[in-house]
């Protein structure tokens, strides 16, 4: 099995909060961050979208950076989740050692977006901008600018992104191969990005509300989210806050943007999940399931998580109904609030849920609920086929 793998440290920006501690607040109210945008100039902006308050210019001052316009926002999102996490954990002397993995899905696309619309007034002066569309583009600014100098790689997987990036993080500590790392991943919202969405004809106009059978869509969002993992020789006295205990990862095949019906690939990676953690499926005592809202997701979702667990499904929801869908980000996202249901005792709930499916009559927690939670198991699933299955342990 290899070393222990502890989660020491996290840091997240979603829509709703800038930091840890006002996401745990929101989530504990039953706020939602879904609303009107305000930041990205869009058509489309009739739906309702999950985006960070922050400005350009606001990140940058949080990060304690000075003014530059060539400065992507998913590098800003990404730079101050991770120094949210750094400080948390307090591994800043151990940085140069350190790995790194990030993952983002639409990179630096809005500085693209913006570069483009002055190349058509006939403006060059921004091509170089074009650069930061290469997914790594922000992974290498975050490691330069936090003297990252060990395994730096960045993980484009779809939606199960941040989710993968976790796991390579936990198999090279597992591995003996690195002491520590620094895992997850960051999206902006971008017209590229919605505009695709809008094109498969499933974002929710009203918000999204999972597992529910008048469900409409998804509810696009940006976020940042990352997490100090480290071997368990190497944590001393410092505080911990969970365990990787388990995780797999696969890809379905079955078609470039749907999930199978019956969801063979997502129950392919609970089941394997479970066996790399050394757990019953009865020891599992919450899902934080992926449930983006789509027709076809939930149910796909909804119908492996019934055969991984049978009559004994444990209490699930899925916290999209407040953050929306933060794309390459929302695994480490949903990683770090299945840490809070562990540190907290409390599952949050599976927001504007009315009536179960009708193919599936699975119910998710729809309140807040207070519970000893030890074994979470939290989902990802992607375009392409790419599923993630992760679960998360009490210490």
């Amino acid at each position: 099995m290899g070393r222990r793998v502890f989660v020491t440290g996290y840091g997240l920006l979603s829509s709703i909060g800038d930091d840890a501690e006002s996401t745990l607040s929101s989530l504990l109210a039953g706020q939602s961050g879904i609303g009107q945008v305000k930041n990205v100039k869009t058509l489309l902006d009739r739906y309702p979208f999950g985006e960070i308050s922050l400005t350009a210019k606001e990140l940058m001052a949080k990060a304690g950076l000075d003014f530059a316009s060539f400065y992507s926002r998913p590098f800003l999102l990404g730079l101050n989740a991770a120094q949210e996490a750094i400080r948390m954990a307090g591994v800043e002397e151990h940085l140069p050692t350190m790995g790194f993995v990030s993952s983002t899905t639409a990179a630096g696309m809005d500085l693209v977006e913006y570069c483009y619309g002055k190349l058509c007034e006939g403006d060059s002066s921004l091509a170089p901008l074009v650069d930061t569309m290469d997914c790594s583009d922000a992974c290498n600014r975050i490691a330069t600018m936090l003297g990252i100098r060990n395994f730096v790689t960045n993980i484009s997987t779809a939606c199960a992104s941040s989710t993968n990036a976790i796991i390579l993080g936990a198999r090279l500590i597992r591995a003996g191969m690195v002491d520590r790392m620094l895992v997850g991943g960051m999206d902006s919202l971008v017209r590229f990005s919605i505009n695709g969405f809008n094109a498969l004809e499933i974002i929710s106009p009203t918000g999204c509300h999972p597992f529910d059978n008048n469900r409409d869509g998804v509810t696009v969002a940006e976020g940042a989210a990352f997490l100090v993992l480290e071997a368990e020789e190497v944590v001393g006295e410092r505080r911990v806050y969970g365990e990787i205990k388990g995780y797999a990862n696969a890809n379905s095949a079955f078609h470039q943007t749907a999930s199978s019906p019956n969801g063979e690939g997502a129950l392919k990676v609970m089941q394997a999940s479970l066996r790399s953690a050394g757990l019953q499926p009865s020891e599992i005592d919450y899902i934080n399931a992926h449930g983006t809202g789509t027709r076809n997701n939930d149910i796909s979702e909804g119908r492996a998580m019934v055969a991984c667990f049978g009559e004994n499904l444990p209490p699930f929801s899925s916290t999209k109904g407040y953050t929306g869908h933060a794309l390459a980000a929302a695994g480490a996202i949903e990683v770090i609030i299945s840490l809070f249901t562990i540190n907290n005792g409390v599952i949050f709930p599976n927001l504007r849920f009315e009536t179960p499916m009708e193919e599936l009559p699975i119910t998710p927690v729809t309140a807040l609920t207070k519970k000893e939670v030890r074994h979470v198991m939290s989902n990802s699933f992607g375009f392409g086929g790419a599923d993630a299955s992760l679960i998360i342990s009490k210490v």
